[in-house]
């Protein structure tokens, strides 16, 4: 990837200078350091997207199926699933 633009960004002295040591300390040039966090960043942001997205379909379908008379009650659901538990335990 070839460098083309410069990015300034105002920080606490501070925060640079623990910043610039720990690079130091891992022998990496800071500004490695920063394109790697900033890679991180976007790849984050994009995978919570894309959740986010997923989540949002997953509302849509449920919603369409319970207008659409396709869920259960949750009475419909206890009941199963007591009947179930009963059965396993006359099992055991």
């Amino acid at each position: 990837m070839s460098k083309q633009v410069v990015f300034t960004i105002k920080l606490e002295p501070e925060l640079r200078d623990t910043f610039m040591a720990e690079a130091a300390a891992d022998d990496q040039p800071a500004a490695q350091v920063m394109r790697e966090l900033m890679r991180g960043y976007i790849e984050q942001r994009r995978q919570a997207r894309e959740y986010d997205a997923y989540l949002r379909r997953k509302v849509e379908v449920a919603r369409a199926d319970k207008t659409a008379g396709r869920g259960f009650s949750n009475e419909d659901i206890e009941a199963e699933f007591s009947a179930a538990r009963d059965e396993l335990g006359q099992v055991v």
